[in-house]
C-alpha cells in the first residue's frame, strides 16, 4: 500500500510538473510567436528593416556593448577571484554592493549615475572643469551598460572560482608556482565555462539596457540611441518599425542564448568524460 501511494504521488508530481512547464512555456512562447507572426504578415517589415535608424542603433548597441564587455572582463575577473577566496568581513559587504545593481531599478541607476557623473554631480563637476562632459554621450551609454551588467559577470566569476577545489591551487603553489601562475594555469582553465556563461548573460543585459541609458545618456540617433531606445522611439510613430527592431533584438538574444548553450554543452577543461 505504501509503495502504491508513493507511485501515485510520483506520477501526480510528474503530471503537475508537466502541466506547469507547458503553461510557462506557453506564457513565454505565445508573445514571441505573435511578434514573429506580426513581422512576417506585415508587407512593410523588410522595408522597415532597411531604415538607417535601425542600423545606427544596431551598430551603437554592438559597439558600446563590446567595449563594456572588454572592460567588465578585465576588471570583473580578478574581482570575482578575490571575492571567491574572501567571503567574510568587508568582502561580504563588497559582494553585496557589487550585486546591488541587479535588483536596483534601472531608472534609479540612471539617476544615480547622473548625480555622480552629471555636469553638477559629485565627480562630474570636476570633470567639467577639465573639459569633460559625460551625460548624453556615447561614453555615458557605456557607463550605464557597465553599471547594470557587470554584476552578472562578477557573480558568475565568483561562483566559478569557488567551484575550483582549493587543493589544486595549494598543490600548485607547493610545487613552486606563484599565485599568478596558479591563477593562469589552474584556476582560469577550470573556470572558463562559468566565465563564458557570465559574459553571455552580462552582454545580453547590456544590449537590453534601457532605463539607466535613457536617464544618463538620452536617446540621440547615432550617438546614444541603442536598440531598446530606438524601439521606444519607433513605437511613437510606426508600429511596424517598432516590430522590425524588436525582431532584430530577439534574433540577437536567441544567438546569445544559443552560444551560451553551446559553450555549456562542452566538457570542462580537466574534467573526465
Amino acid at each position: 500500500m505504501n509503495k502504491y501511494f508513493k507511485f501515485c504521488m510520483f506520477n501526480s508530481f510528474r503530471i503537475s510538473g508537466s502541466i506547469a512547464t507547458f503553461l510557462y512555456i506557453s506564457f513565454i512562447g505565445i508573445p514571441l510567436v505573435a511578434l514573429l507572426y506580426a513581422a512576417i504578415s506585415d508587407e512593410e517589415f523588410l522595408v522597415s528593416l532597411s531604415n538607417p535608424m535601425v542600423y545606427k542603433a544596431l551598430y551603437l548597441s554592438l559597439y558600446t556593448s563590446a567595449i563594456s564587455m572588454f572592460i567588465i572582463v578585465i576588471v570583473g575577473t580578478p574581482v570575482g577571484y578575490i571575492l571567491a577566496h574572501n567571503t567574510k568581513g568587508i568582502f561580504r559587504v563588497v559582494d553585496i554592493l557589487i550585486e546591488l545593481p541587479i535588483v536596483l531599478p534601472p531608472v534609479v541607476a540612471g539617476i544615480a549615475l547622473l548625480m555622480a557623473f552629471g555636469n553638477n554631480g559629485i565627480l562630474g563637476q570636476f570633470l567639467v572643469g577639465m573639459g569633460i562632459s559625460l551625460p548624453f554621450t556615447t561614453v555615458a551609454v557605456i557607463f550605464a551598460q557597465i553599471f547594470v551588467s557587470a554584476p552578472f559577470y562578477v557573480r558568475a566569476a565568483r561562483i566559478g572560482f569557488q567551484s575550483v577545489p582549493r587543493t589544486y591551487e595549494d598543490i600548485a603553489q607547493t610545487l613552486g608556482s606563484t599565485p599568478m601562475e596558479t591563477f593562469w594555469r589552474i584556476s582560469l582553465p577550470l573556470t572558463w565555462q562559468a566565465l563564458l556563461g557570465g559574459l553571455a548573460l552580462s552582454w545580453a543585459r547590456a544590449l537590453s539596457e534601457f532605463g539607466a541609458t535613457i536617464m544618463f545618456a538620452g536617446s540621440i540617433i547615432g550617438k546614444t540611441q541603442t536598440l531598446p531606445l530606438a524601439t521606444l522611439r519607433a513605437m511613437e510613430t510606426d508600429i511596424t518599425f517598432a516590430i522590425a527592431i524588436s525582431v532584430l533584438a530577439l534574433l540577437i538574444s536567441v544567438s546569445i542564448l544559443f552560444f551560451l548553450g553551446l559553450m555549456a554543452s562542452r566538457p570542462s577543461y580537466g574534467r573526465s568524460a
